[in-house]
């Protein structure tokens, strides 16, 4: 049922009359320090939002106590925006449902009469209508404007008959102002006791976790106290990326959404749906490219207006008012967004954005591409790589790698005319604190793992439009004066490519593909990778992002152990255990160095077992790693989204969209392809040991638990999990008895499914 102390906790004083078994609800303003506009927080008429709140009251049906009209309906469109139902399904559902239940019940029949249920408590946007040259918005001095000031272009549609269609906007961008959210995120107590969490937490030295051990961070803390000091003050981080709404590849149409994400929340929520925050909805068909910064606009002014302070915003957790401010720590994008945002330039020559103008960029005179080989730069001085000449480009290398130019610098190039790297001043610099971030503008470490595995599986398996060998690349080789055993051999009818390190035979490519195919990994853990192999082409085909990550982590190097010669394979490898080490939950920052020396030679090594045409920027990159207006519907569903989320925070019962339930698995099912055997308590217990051992959440128990006498010398034996060797032991807490018992049955689970490989902790199994 729902808890309403939450409603009047602040806004207003509810009145309660009782009237034919009725509740009339009215409520008066309170006498308190507050904008004018703190009631369109939760929507534009506070009177429409006073009757949604009295449907709280109304059951679903005559006689029901368990559900009411709001809470049945938060219920349903959580299923609804869970598995992603059409509207015209979830209108059909609406209908069954009131056929089911008894005469006089409440539900909407159709999801029209839902979603305006629902947007009453959802908060408010803005349609601004914008040039379709991205020049201007309509805002501000231009708000009354019918033609833009810069291009002439109308602000209205222009018809297929050629005429103008007045009143309707030739292009539109949804603003979901940020600041009322913020608002509402300190109204909800979990919420704004999870905002302080990063105040709390216990961090370890050298230890980086979280972005509060960020140097940027630590820099906002330092050079402006002030803001430092009061921990509910939040860091953001911005994203954006267009994609296509119709799901449809033959549709060019692009849409951006524009996202906040807030750093102030633990690890676990902070990059769940329910706490990424849409501010921007740019309509398509094409692109904004460099001019995102217009759309930009409104966000940059709430932004600026954060840094400043916003009075009267009210705390649930403590009980208090305070001014909330807010800083923007950094973007991340993949690449094509990093040089839209940033303004710098990421094609051509000077294509890295770090390197600048020592970009190692070589143009490709076959391949008529540029490739950026080169990384030995960035090996110690003595290096013996530095010295070979055959292995690499044919010349000794002598330079010194590149040091990033700090926000100053960057401002000071910019706006001096330097036209060389930037493509324009970004409007982030419009921010107070922009220019001394030490990091602006992140590099999405899974975009660059897509492309770098996308490339490797490409060339090994010589997958079509992939794959970076090929005569040209050959003849490339050939006039760097490189691997010359390796140039094309040309016959009467073919020509012929002798084999490279990289190269495998089709014999060795059906083995890995094979092999992939035979893959099973847990529910949750990847897509079915046997979905993707195309045993017929020797291929995989379709690889999203997170494919690629799991690829790239665990199941490649696996993969190509038996069949890939050993200087190849031994590269790939190295980069494999590299993306690994910097997507870990826990990176030890006295380790950093060490994988910036090892990251540099594992590019060298690939630069001596790859052809040139490899090493696309995305490859170098990898050095520098530390249907017709589908835009309103969407804005529309986000709204209602919205008020599901915040109703769900005071309902029982009921599970966010926005933060899934963990998935633990059971006791009764095992992976498929296994079988269920029984075993003696013995094996039981080993198993149980074996978990305990190999699983990262039991170290601490353990640790806190045994005598140090024992952690130091600890006998590898089911003995000592017995009950009456329990003299070694503290007497354990009441969670740690229950976190055992978890364990157990877990352990249960494991060896009752047969779906653990002995001496493993990987979570691969494969078909035997």
């Amino acid at each position: 049922m729902l808890n309403w102390e939450w409603i009047y906790c602040f806004i207003a004083s509810r009145n309660v009359e009782e009237d034919d078994g009725h509740s009339r609800y009215s409520f008066v303003s309170e006498e308190i320090d507050m904008d004018d506009n703190d009631f369109g927080d939760f929507g534009s008429d506070p009177y429409e939002f006073a009757n949604v709140i009295g449907d709280g009251d109304q059951p679903v049906y005559p006689g029901c106590r368990k559900y009411t009209k709001l809470s049945a309906l938060v219920k349903l469109y959580n299923l609804k925006a869970k598995h992603g139902m059409s509207d015209v399904c979830f209108t059909e559902l609406l209908i069954l449902q009131g056929d089911l239940l008894p005469e006089g019940n409440t539900i909407p029949t159709s999801m029209y009469e839902a979603k305006k249920t629902l947007c009453a408590l959802g908060l408010s946007y803005e349609k601004m209508h914008a040039c379709p040259n991205d020049c201007i918005l309509y805002r501000k001095e231009y708000e009354d404007s019918t033609n833009c000031p810069t291009c002439g272009i109308s602000r209205w549609k222009q018809g297929k008959d050629s005429i103008l269609k007045e009143g309707v906007p030739a292009k539109v961008v949804w603003y979901f102002p940020p600041i009322p959210r913020f608002k509402r995120m300190f109204q909800s107590h979990e919420t704004a006791k999870s905002l302080t969490w990063h105040a709390a937490r216990k961090s370890i030295e050298g230890q980086m976790s979280h972005p509060a051990d960020s140097p940027s961070w630590k820099l906002l803390d330092d050079k402006w106290p002030e803001f430092g000091n009061e921990p509910r003050n939040l860091r953001l981080a911005l994203s954006s990326d267009g994609f296509n709404p119709h799901s449809s590849l033959s549709s060019r149409y692009s849409c951006w959404p524009v996202i906040l994400v807030t750093y102030n929340l633990p690890p676990w929520l902070c990059m769940k749906l329910k706490f990424m925050m849409l501010t921007l909805l740019i309509s398509g068909p094409k692109q904004p490219g460099n001019d995102i910064d217009v759309y930009l606009e409104p966000l940059i002014d709430d932004l600026k207006s954060l840094w400043v302070g916003i009075r009267g915003v009210y705390d649930a957790h403590n009980g208090e008012y305070f001014t909330l401010r807010a800083a923007l720590m950094w973007t991340i994008n993949d690449f094509s967004a990093y040089g839209n945002l940033s303004g710098c330039v990421v094609k051509g020559y000077k294509a890295c954005p770090i390197c600048g103008d020592d970009t190692p960029s070589h143009r490709l005179k076959n391949g008529h591409k540029i490739c950026y080989i080169g990384h030995r730069k960035w090996l110690p001085i003595n290096h013996p790589y530095r010295r070979q000449r055959a292995a690499f480009n044919g010349k000794p290398e002598y330079g010194i790698p590149p040091e990033p130019l700090t926000g100053e610098e960057v401002l000071h190039m910019v706006e001096n005319g330097d036209r060389v790297c930037w493509k324009k001043k970004s409007i982030f610099f419009d921010l107070e604190y922009w220019k001394y971030l030490p990091v602006r503008h992140a590099l999405d470490v899974m975009h660059i793992e897509k492309n770098v595995c996308d490339s490797i599986i490409g060339t090994l398996l010589e997958i079509p439009g992939k794959n970076k060998d090929g005569i040209a690349a050959r003849l490339d080789l050939l006039n760097m004066g490189v691997k010359t055993d390796l140039q094309p051999e040309y016959g009467e009818r073919r020509t012929r490519l002798p084999p490279g390190p990289w190269n495998l035979s089709k014999a060795k490519k059906r083995e890995v593909c094979n092999s992939f195919y035979g893959m099973k990994v847990p529910e949750g853990y990847s897509s079915n990778i046997k979905n993707l192999v195309s045993l017929q082409d020797s291929r995989l085909l379709g690889l999203k992002s997170h494919d690629c990550h799991t690829l790239m982590q665990q199941l490649l190097p696996v993969a190509i152990r038996s069949v890939l010669e050993k200087p190849a394979r031994y590269a790939i490898t190295r980069l494999c255990f590299f993306f690994n080490a910097i997507c870990a939950k826990t990176v030890d920052v006295s380790k950093l160095d060490k994988l910036e020396a090892d990251v540099v030679v594992t590019l060298c090594l690939l630069e001596k077992y790859f052809p040139p045409s490899f090493f696309d920027i995305m490859v170098h990159l990898v050095v520098h790693l530390n249907r017709t207006r589908p835009e309103g519907c969407i804005a529309e569903r986000y709204i209602a989204e919205e008020a599901v989320e915040f109703c769900t925070q005071h309902l029982s019962d009921v599970s966010t969209v926005g933060v899934p339930s963990s998935q633990k698995m059971g006791v009764s099912k095992p992976l498929s392809g296994c079988t269920v055997s029984v075993v003696d308590q013995d094996l039981l217990n080993q198993a149980h040991l074996y978990v305990l051992e190999n699983t990262e959440e039991v170290l601490p128990y353990i640790e806190s638990s045994l005598h140090p006498k024992m952690v130091e010398a600890l006998v590898c034996t089911s003995d000592w999990l017995r009950a009456d060797e329990f003299s070694f032991y503290k007497e354990p807490t009441d969670d740690e008895v229950e976190f055992y018992k978890e364990m157990e049955d877990m352990t249960t689970y494991s060896i009752g499914a047969q779906t653990t490989q002995r001496g493993s902790s990987n979570p691969l199994t494969t078909n035997t």
